[in-house]
This record gives C-alpha cells, sequence and structure tokens, in this order.
C-alpha cells in the first residue's frame, strides 16, 4: 500500500497527478468574472492540501468566457498558485487548431499539463479523434484526454486510450464514465497510461482499482476533508475513507448531475467560499434542488468537514 500512495502523489515530473481541483469561477451579481475572489480561491484550495487547480474546465464555465476572460483566468492561477506546474487549464474547444493556441497559451504561461476533451461538435470517430489529441499534443506540454461521453457523445473507450497514448497524445485520462470496471482494461491496455479520478462519486471505486489523481469538484466547497479522503483511498485506508466517503457522498454525486456547476457553487456560497451565481444558459437550481444542496452541505459543515 506504501508503494501505492508513493505513485498518487503530485511530483513537478508529473502535476497531473495528486488532488487537482477543477475550479469554480466565481461570478458577481452582474455576472463578471471575479479574478482576485478567484486568485483567493486558488491560494486557499493549495493552502489547505490541494495540489493544483483545473481552470477553465466545465466547473469554470469555459464556453461562457469570452477570450480574453479565458486567458485572464489562467493567468491568475498560475499566479495565484505561486507555481504554474500546479496549473492544468481545460483547453477544450470546437476546433482542434484553437485547443492547440490554448495549450500554446498555457505553455506560455508556465502550465505543467493541460485537460483536453475529444472533438465534441460532433460525434467523431477514431481517426478524427486520434488527429485532434496528435495536433494538441504538438503545443508541447503533457496532455491529459478528459473521458465524458455522457455529454461529448465520443467514448474514449479503453482500446481507443491505448492507442492514443501509444501515439504519444496522453499521458492521463480522467475517467468520467462512471464505469468503474474500466479501470482494470485501461490497466491491461495501458499499463504506463495515469488513470485519474474524473467523477467525484466513485472517488473510492477508482483509488482502490489504482487510479493515481483525482480531478475533483467537491473541493471547492471542502477542500481539506477530500484531501484527507483522497490521501485516505489511495492509500488503501479504509478505516479513514469509508466514513469520509460516505459522509460526503450526497455532495459528491453532484459531481455527476447536469446541475454540477450550480450546486458546488452553493455549497461554496454556504460554507463563505465565494461561488456566486452561474452564465446562462445554466440557471439557478430548483428550490428542491437548493434545498437539498443545502441541507447536505450543512450537515456536512456540522459533522466538522471543512
Amino acid at each position: 500500500m506504501t508503494a501505492t500512495k508513493a505513485t498518487a502523489t503530485w511530483t513537478t515530473d508529473r502535476p497531473w497527478r495528486g488532488i487537482m481541483v477543477a475550479t469554480a469561477l466565481p461570478l458577481r451579481e452582474d455576472l463578471s468574472v471575479d479574478l482576485d475572489a478567484y486568485a483567493e480561491h486558488v491560494r486557499g484550495l493549495i493552502d489547505q492540501g490541494c495540489d493544483g487547480v483545473v481552470p477553465n474546465g466545465s466547473l469554470g464555465e469555459y464556453q461562457s468566457l469570452t477570450d480574453d476572460e479565458r486567458a485572464r483566468v489562467v493567468r491568475t492561477a498560475v499566479a495565484a498558485a505561486g507555481d504554474g506546474a500546479r496549473v492544468m487549464p481545460g483547453v477544450a474547444a470546437y476546433g482542434s487548431a484553437e485547443s492547440r493556441r490554448w495549450a500554446e497559451q498555457a505553455a506560455e504561461e508556465g502550465c505543467g499539463s493541460v485537460l483536453l476533451l475529444p472533438p465534441n461538435a460532433y460525434r467523431a470517430d477514431e481517426p478524427a479523434v486520434r488527429a485532434h489529441f496528435v495536433e494538441v499534443a504538438r503545443a508541447g506540454l503533457p496532455v491529459v484526454g478528459y473521458n465524458n461521453p455522457i455529454d461529448t457523445k465520443v467514448d474514449l473507450t479503453p482500446d481507443l486510450l491505448a492507442r492514443l497514448h501509444g501515439d504519444g497524445s496522453i499521458v492521463a485520462v480522467k475517467e468520467f464514465s462512471g464505469d468503474v470496471r474500466r479501470a482494470y482494461e485501461i490497466g491491461e491496455l495501458a499499463p504506463d497510461l495515469d488513470l485519474l479520478v474524473g467523477a467525484d462519486d466513485v472517488l473510492l471505486e477508482l483509488s482502490l482499482a489504482g487510479a493515481v489523481g483525482w480531478i475533483a469538484g467537491c473541493p471547492n466547497a471542502f477542500p481539506a476533508t477530500c484531501a484527507e479522503l483522497y490521501h485516505a483511498a489511495v492509500a488503501g485506508d479504509l478505516d479513514t475513507a469509508l466514513p469520509l466517503y460516505k459522509a460526503l457522498h450526497p455532495l459528491l454525486r453532484w459531481d455527476s448531475r447536469t446541475e454540477f456547476v450550480q450546486a458546488i457553487k452553493l455549497s461554496m456560497d454556504l460554507v463563505g467560499r465565494r461561488g456566486g451565481p452561474t452564465r446562462p444558459p445554466r440557471v439557478p437550481l430548483s428550490a428542491k434542488d437548493a434545498a437539498t444542496v443545502r441541507a447536505a452541505t450543512g450537515k456536512a459543515v456540522a459533522d466538522g468537514h471543512h
């Protein structure tokens, strides 16, 4: 178990490992980006045990940002983190050339890696997917593939991931399919490809199956407890991990729901970490969902989680 824990630790030569928080982006009431609040948020996450941040992912509402906003978010994250290697920007875009430009911007800012979805403007076939990843990898930064077949309709299956890794296009995969059985097939077909937990509510299962990192949503609200949970999970310390996992699961499962951005931002607001509203087309949570998030967040706080 000691060896497993060591391999799941963030290092400068493998900066995609460890607990990397997919950061929510604080917005003001007029829906402008609050970069000062974002910088404070990034510093707080790292101070409380998280290894790094992933700006401009879905949780960061990258689809609704202007190019200038998106670039400034990355620069803000790098400055706040104190080490660009701790920043893994999302570089998803409709075109491969645009994704490569965002990867080049990340390299210019000193980031350690980037997170890349497959083409998602249409249901791309394997040759298109492989060409897309090859193009973005030319920017020179390590690429973490992001498998989210639920939203993109393109499935990075274990055999396709093995081919992408064989192409030299990816160093790791953020696995968000929810099918924990894939962990073992990925390990068989591409043993040197790093498996990263992509959905909060399968953290324990994928950690026990060999994951060496977690691209995480819930730590936006509960960074210290989530860091404790992660380290216990990858170390196989079930006596510590399982009670924490059960306690947080009512919040962790929101990461796999359509309204995950609104839910996580509400939790942030409730615990005093600025989340704020979301930009359209996202709308506020329904009264029922908001009440559920409030209750789960309140119980976590009452139980001493932070």
